[in-house]
């Protein structure tokens, strides 16, 4: 079995199930995102969050926007979610290897380029107000889609969302967009007190949890 890359596994009691990718926000791997794929693992699924900043947990947007200006990106995130995708679709509790994938803002742009990078093996992919800018070639692709987008968000333009929407469609992949009214970026996430909001944050996760079990099925 390939060695587990830095980040955090979960597994259903079961003991198997289909794999799901989870991708954190810009706060890098912190107990939320953790919780997560313990939450996902009691729906079912193999849970994998990959730590794409090496240990960083920033806490406030300023130390973030600092954390991003120093961290390379586009070269230190693309071998780390390859290497977790490798390492999730053969793991020996993952049922089929061809995978979902969740992406929250930051990660959501990740899990969009891992779908056009690694067609093969991504079937679901889950967007938490996060795009690319709105475009994307999507023509390779074999996953469904599904985007979870707020009202109010100074980091996603509705524009960006309509685009990402339209060239998803455009190419002949499944996609459901939800917009959810008041709400603001980070609306899922618990731990932001300032921007969470429990009911759209409980549907949002109940769509997920349906698309996810509907889509890598099999």
């Amino acid at each position: 079995m390939t060695t587990q890359p830095e980040g955090y596994l979960a597994v259903p009691h079961s003991g198997s199930g289909p794999g799901v990718l989870v991708l954190h926000a810009w706060w890098g791997l912190n107990d939320f995102f953790k919780s997560l794929c313990d939450r996902f693992a009691e729906h079912g699924f193999v849970a994998f969050a990959p730590d794409m900043f090496s240990g960083e947990i920033v806490r406030t947007i300023q130390e973030a926007e600092q954390h991003l200006s120093q961290f390379n990106e586009d070269r230190d995130v693309p071998p780390i979610v390859s290497a977790a995708v490798e390492y999730l679709s053969k793991h020996p509790a993952v049922t089929n290897p061809e995978l979902g994938v969740v992406g929250f803002s930051m990660g959501a742009y990740w899990a969009l380029w891992l779908a056009q990078e690694n067609p093969n093996l991504l079937r679901a992919v889950v967007l938490f107000y996060g795009t690319n800018g709105g475009g994307g070639d999507f023509q390779h692709s074999n996953a469904a889609y599904l985007g979870h987008f707020a009202e109010f968000d100074p980091y996603e333009s509705a524009e960006a969302v309509d685009g990402l929407e339209e060239a998803i469609k455009s190419s002949g992949r499944p996609v459901t967009f939800y917009r959810y009214e008041g709400v603001g970026h980070w609306f899922f996430e618990s731990d932001r007190h300032d921007a969470y909001k429990p009911e759209a944050a409980s549907l949002a996760w109940e769509r997920t949890i349906d698309f996810l079990k509907g889509a890598t099925a099999g």
